[in-house]
């Protein structure tokens, strides 16, 4: 099983942009879809972003559609979320994870990463 390794997280102020890199160490993704989530303090774990091969197919949270975008670049293994426009309400811990399925449901994903800080302030 790989190991999924999160990168990028920061503290920006809102407007600003952040890029996180989901690699996958000692391997290549091994299910059908990579996807980012993410989780604030007394919230619930929720889906952000996903993409899945066979065609690249992606989506997204209405909350962060137009601002927020998911790619991969196969030859390093990793999965990119650029996130632009930030608001103080993306401020979470963001995760990766690897799931079957193409669906945003943190319940339907598994192999997760240790996570990575965004914080966003107003």
């Amino acid at each position: 099983q790989v190991h999924l390794v999160e990168s990028g997280g920061g503290s920006v102020q809102a407007g600003g942009s952040l890029r996180l890199s989901c690699a996958a160490s000692g391997g290549t993704y091994s299910s059908k879809c990579v996807g980012w989530f993410r989780q604030a303090p007394g919230k619930e774990r929720e889906g952000v972003a996903i993409i899945c091969t066979g065609g690249g197919a992606t989506a997204y949270d209405p909350s962060v559609e137009g601002r927020f975008t998911i790619s991969q670049n196969n030859a390093k293994n990793t999965v990119y979320l650029q996130m632009n426009s930030l608001k103080p309400e993306d401020t979470a811990m963001y995760y990766c994870a690897e799931g079957k399925w193409y669906s945003l449901s943190p319940d339907d994903y598994g192999n997760w990463g240790q996570g990575t800080q965004v914080s966003v302030s107003s």
